[in-house]
């Protein structure tokens, strides 16, 4: 295989806490994750709110540095490269912001915030920036006269259609796509997830996606990464991981998808308690307090990724007898598509 377009390699992140005059414990947002993307290839990233997902992202976009680790991008090490080369490779990669609301200047016509990019990195002259403005708006289902309009005149799907339009402006060869739909009506987010899939195929985009949708990510996705507080519990081929998950906490994940098959069927796993603090994490096994096969040797060490069932498929866990006790949808992953809820 080819060597990866994104690397990283026992990416920490740690946060300080408290106030000026009094620091309290380090926040464990990112602890020793290490992942690759390879060209073309779309990367789900999973888990509970707080599990570090998000802070992943801008590390590996190099928008935070890491406390340990390292990233590289296209073969170039992020944290031995200075500002100047980081703002020559800014172009390539490129950030789509969760809330749609937000991340666009309402003061500001949409054609010339989606021209940002190239005007800052000089990628397009005057004389072309509003037929490409034009070209970008079709690409992602909106008209070329919309560039003259503001952002309160349109609505949440059509925002987050402009920001997709304004990350693809550099011509990036990597996006982050972080909860790229979690604002948006279930109707509205089916359309954008659709317009991901065909733009990830026309442009050959390799993408992170980091979403709480496990549907989203099972249709997306070429693979799947599982995090919880901070560290890596599993990660395979999305058929692997949906279809035999064997990690603890991954199978409590997936058993809350619906499905609508008899041999899907199955029983939800509930986890107890709350998930700790990232500021004071459990020794060993972070998942260990919550985890109904925990052994006393699970505080001892913290587990190492381990081959799982099938090739490509790793987990975190130091038990081998863990039932796969949940029946994920059959084996076989539906089309590229994602069709509205009716």
């Amino acid at each position: 295989m080819s060597e990866p377009l994104v690397r990283a390699v026992g990416l920490t992140r740690h946060f300080a806490s408290g106030g000026l005059l009094r620091r309290g414990r380090p926040v464990q947002a990112v602890n020793d994750v290490s992942l690759t993307l390879h060209r073309s290839e779309t990367v789900g990233l999973v888990g509970e709110s707080g599990s570090g997902k998000s802070t992943v992202g801008r590390l590996l976009l190099g928008l935070l540095r890491p406390t340990a680790g390292q990233v590289s991008f296209a073969g170039i090490d992020l944290q031995q490269t200075g500002r100047s080369a980081i703002s020559r490779l800014r172009p390539r990669m490129q950030l789509i912001f969760q809330d749609p609301y937000s991340s666009l200047d309402p003061r500001r016509r949409v054609g010339t915030q989606i021209a940002d990019g190239p005007a800052i990195h000089r990628l397009w002259s005057r004389r072309d920036r509003e037929n490409r403005v034009g070209s970008l708006l079709g690409q992602v289902g909106l008209a070329a006269e919309h560039a003259q309009r503001y952002p309160a005149q349109f609505s949440g799907g059509q925002r987050q259609r402009l920001a997709i339009a304004r990350a693809l402006a550099t011509g990036p060869e990597f996006l982050v796509a972080d909860e790229p739909v979690s604002a948006l009506d279930l109707s509205v987010q089916a359309q954008v997830l659709n317009l991901l899939v065909d733009l990830r195929r026309d442009r050959g985009l390799t993408m992170l996606f980091i979403s709480h949708d496990l549907a989203a990510v099972r249709s997306l996705c070429d693979r799947v990464v599982v995090m919880y507080l901070g560290r890596v519990m599993e990660e395979g081929s999305t058929d692997a991981i949906f279809s035999n998950p064997r990690h603890p906490y991954t199978q409590a994940l997936l058993s809350a998808l619906p499905s609508l098959e008899a041999a899907g069927r199955r029983s939800r796993i509930l986890l107890a308690g709350e998930p700790p603090s990232p500021a004071d994490p459990p020794s060993g096994c972070v998942f260990r307090t919550r985890c109904q096969y925990a052994l006393p040797a699970c505080a001892e060490a913290v587990p190492a990724l381990r081959p799982a069932a099938e090739q490509d498929h790793r987990k975190a866990c130091i038990r081998d007898d863990i039932p796969a006790e949940v029946a994920v949808i059959g084996t076989q992953r539906p089309g590229p598509a994602i069709t509205a809820a009716t």
